[in-house]
C-alpha cells in the first residue's frame, strides 16, 4: 500500500509498504479521510514530537475509515463498519488512570499512520477509543473527532463560566475550535487574536465577539484591558505553541484568571514568569495535553449534532500523493485543514 513516512525535518516520503495484518484484538481499516492539523504541521517542521512519535515513522493521526479486517477475539464490530479511531488509548490501570487523569497515563499508547491507504488499529484503541460513525456524518467532519476531543478537554480544564470573557490566541484549527465551543456551549464572550483576516472572519462566523490581527497590534494585553474595563480576561487560551506567546497570554489575564497554555512548544523551551504577578494576582496557569475517552465520545456526538459549522475549517481536499503540498499550504497559511483522501 501507499503510505507517508516521516524521516526528519520536512522530510516526508510516500512509499510502498506492506499492507497491515491485524493481530489478536486488532482491526485494519481502509482510510476514508485523514485530516491534517496543526500538530502534523509542527511535527513535520520539527521532525518529531515529544510524546507521539519518533522518526522514521508512519505519519498522521486524524482518521475515519471502514473496517476491512478483524483480528482474533475482536467482538462488537463487523467488516464494513465505518469508524473513527482515536490516535491513543490509556492503560486504565495505572496511578493516573485510577484518578481519571487519562492524558497523563505513562503507558498512553499512540497510533500514527493515517496518511496511508490502510491503517492498523491496536487492541487498546479498539477496546477503548474506537467509535461507530453516524450514517449521515460526512467523513471529513468525523475525522475531526480527535482534535475536537482535545479542545473539549482544554475547555473543561479552563474554569470557564457562562458569560466569561475569554481570550483565544491563535487562529489555527484548534484556536477556531476553541472559539466555537466556548461561544456555543458556554456563551462566553470570546476575543480572538490571529494572523490572517480570512481566518478571523471564520472566527466571527464561529461566534467570536471581537477579532484582531496581531500583526497590526503592538500590545495585545492593552487591547484586552481596553475591552474589559481595565482588568483583563477571565480566561486566556494560548493555541500557538510559541513560548513568547505563552508570556503574552499570561499578561492578558485579570487577577484571578486561568491561563490555559494549550499550544505545545518545541522541546526544551522555557518562558519567564513575573512571580509577583503570579502570586499576588492569584493566577492559575494550566498546561493541558491531549484528550480522554470521555471527550472523544463527546466530540463525535457534537460533530454529529451539526450544531456548529465545523466544515468551515476544511479548506481543501487532496489525494494522498499531494500530502506534502497540503503541508506546504498549511505552512504558508493558505489552508486551515486539508482532507486527504487516499483514493
Amino acid at each position: 500500500m501507499l503510505a507517508a513516512l516521516l524521516y526528519g525535518k520536512e522530510d516526508l516520503r510516500l512509499e510502498d509498504v506492506d499492507s497491515p495484518i491485524p493481530n489478536i484484538g486488532e482491526i485494519v481499516i481502509k482510510v476514508g479521510v485523514a485530516t491534517t492539523c496543526g500538530t502534523d504541521l509542527k511535527v513535520w517542521r520539527r521532525g518529531g514530537h515529544a510524546r507521539m512519535l519518533k522518526p522514521p515513522t508512519l505519519f498522521g493521526h486524524e482518521v475515519v475509515g471502514e473496517i476491512v479486517s478483524l483480528g482474533e477475539n475482536v467482538t462488537g464490530w463487523t467488516i464494513g463498519d465505518r469508524v473513527v479511531a482515536n490516535n491513543s488509548a490509556p492503560c486504565l490501570n495505572c496511578f493516573f488512570c485510577h484518578r481519571q487523569e487519562y492524558s497523563l497515563c505513562p503507558h498512553l499508547l499512540f497510533n500514527n499512520g493515517t496518511f496511508a491507504e490502510y491503517l492498523k488499529i491496536p487492541a487498546p484503541i479498539v477496546q477503548h477509543n474506537l467509535l461507530a460513525v453516524p450514517p449521515d456524518l460526512p467523513n471529513s467532519l468525523a475525522a475531526m473527532t480527535e482534535p475536537l476531543a482535545c479542545v473539549l478537554h482544554g475547555v473543561a480544564s479552563s474554569n470557564v463560566k457562562p458569560a466569561n470573557r475569554v481570550v483565544v490566541i491563535g487562529d489555527g484549527a484548534i484556536g477556531l475550535m476553541f472559539v466555537a465551543v466556548l461561544t456555543h456551549q458556554l456563551t462566553a464572550e470570546v476575543i480572538l487574536f490571529g494572523g490572517q483576516e480570512k481566518r478571523l472572519h471564520i472566527g466571527q462566523q464561529l461566534g467570536a465577539s471581537y477579532t484582531f490581527n496581531y500583526h497590526e497590534i503592538t500590545n495585545l494585553p492593552t487591547v484586552v484591558r481596553d475591552l474589559t474595563e481595565g482588568w483583563g480576561a477571565d480566561v486566556v487560551i494560548e493555541a500557538t505553541g510559541v513560548p513568547e506567546v505563552w508570556e503574552t497570554a499570561i499578561a492578558c489575564g485579570r487577577p484571578g484568571a486561568t491561563i490555559n497554555l494549550f499550544g505545545g512548544c518545541p522541546r526544551d523551551t522555557t518562558i519567564t514568569i513575573n512571580t509577583e504577578q503570579l502570586h499576588y494576582n492569584q493566577l492559575t496557569l494550566k498546561g493541558v495535553f491531549h484528550n480522554t475517552p470521555t471527550y472523544v465520545r463527546e466530540a463525535l456526538s457534537l460533530l454529529a449534532s451539526r450544531t456548529i459549522p465545523f466544515e468551515l475549517l476544511i479548506s481543501d481536499r487532496r489525494p494522498l500523493n499531494e500530502l506534502e503540498q497540503a503541508l506546504q499550504d498549511m505552512k504558508n497559511r493558505k489552508v486551515i485543514k486539508v482532507a486527504i483522501e487516499p483514493l
